[in-house]
């Protein structure tokens, strides 16, 4: 997939979170299927996750435009793994979105 740069105007989420001791192997397939289902999603742009050395994960999704992130956001399956991830992945988290109004892209050749 090749990858899109940053514009004005596209809607990122950070979302950090840390896992509870038991959350393996459940969350994981769920993620699978979540993250495969973001990517077919009109407007989906690009997502990473990190994992930080004290075990915090943080995930930032990006859609193209705040349309196309309700959709997302509001997609049954999505709204099914939220619900899982309170009641059964999830120490803690948090959850940040914006709409991007400068973007730069940077590629060396």
């Amino acid at each position: 997939m090749e990858r899109v740069p940053p514009a004005a105007g596209q809607v990122v989420t950070v979302f950090r979170n840390r896992l509870r001791d038991d959350a393996q192997p459940a969350y994981g397939e769920e993620l699978a299927v979540v993250a495969g289902l973001a990517r077919e999603m009109p407007g989906f742009v690009e997502t990473k996750t990190f994992v930080a050395e004290d075990g915090e994960r943080c995930t930032v999704v990006t859609f193209a435009d705040e349309e196309s992130h309700r959709g997302w956001r509001e997609h049954p399956r999505h709204r099914e793994a939220m619900r899982h991830g309170v009641a059964d992945y999830y120490e803690a988290y948090s959850i940040a979105v914006g709409t991007t109004s400068y973007a730069s892209h940077f590629v060396s050749r």
